[in-house]
């Protein structure tokens, strides 16, 4: 079962680890068992769900922080659930890292466009599991008010004090590695950003990402932006830069 009570008292006398709510969502419960006992060892929170409508019940109540989301789970898969929990205003801001067989890049595409902020393929290192899950908590919650304001170009509105994004005064429902990609291109418009500096701002310190991950969250991002899209423009041999179309300068 994935009841960390016995591992609690152990890892609350590491005072230095974090306490953040981790869930993990796997139906293979020896799977579940190894991740839950070394995240209780890393000094997170940890709770499970072997289903998808346990998961999104749960992850209202709780609040975790992170989920661990396998995507072939029963009753509800796991892109549905990432899907509810992104149109949940109390779990919108929940970082969703994706675990799965499905090493397809269309696989990882769909996930990014449901709100994963990361795709794991099966077998992993937990390890290496671990230094992402550190990578996204570095970053805080999504609606995080640091430095905010309100930056405007084009028709694309980007609001980091309500982590907002309005395209032509409507809404779009990002998930935080979107925002923070979008908000990263939109506040130097016309200037062209590698894939590597791209990573660094809106993935966090992750060693182990591709450089082709970023390929992947911008054709997510283009694809929600809907006809605002052509602001993203592609930069051959260098990456991507945010471009008014009115601009001949782009």
């Amino acid at each position: 079962m994935c009841d960390t009570n016995t591992d609690r008292s152990q890892a609350n006398r590491i005072d230095s680890m974090p306490r953040a709510k981790i869930m993990v969502v796997e139906d293979d419960r020896a799977l579940a068992d190894v991740l839950r006992y070394n995240l209780a060892q890393a000094g997170y929170e940890v709770h499970c769900a072997s289903d998808g409508r346990d998961a999104i019940n749960q992850s209202r109540v709780k609040l975790p922080d992170l989920v661990l989301l396998d995507v072939m789970i029963p009753v509800v898969d796991g892109f549905e659930v990432s899907k509810q929990l992104r149109a949940q205003p109390q779990t919108r801001g929940t970082r969703i890292i994706m675990l799965t067989a499905k090493a397809e890049e269309s696989d990882q595409i769909v996930g990014f466009s449901v709100g994963a902020d990361d795709y794991v393929v099966k077998p992993f290192s937990v390890k290496l599991l671990l230094e992402r899950i550190k990578a996204l908590l570095r970053r805080g919650p999504a609606d995080g008010n640091d430095n905010a304001d309100v930056v405007v170009a084009g028709n694309v509105q980007i609001d980091r004090v309500r982590h907002r994004v309005l395209v032509d005064e409507h809404p779009i429902n990002l998930t935080p590695s979107e925002f923070r990609l979008l908000e990263t291109l939109i506040r130097q418009p016309g200037r062209a950003f590698g894939r590597l500096e791209l990573m660094e701002a809106a993935l966090g310190e992750d060693a182990n990402a591709l450089e082709r991950t970023i390929d992947v969250h911008i054709r997510s991002l283009r694809k929600k932006l809907g006809l605002a899209r052509v602001h993203i423009e592609t930069v051959r041999g260098i990456g991507y830069r945010f471009c008014e179309p009115v601009s001949e300068s782009c």
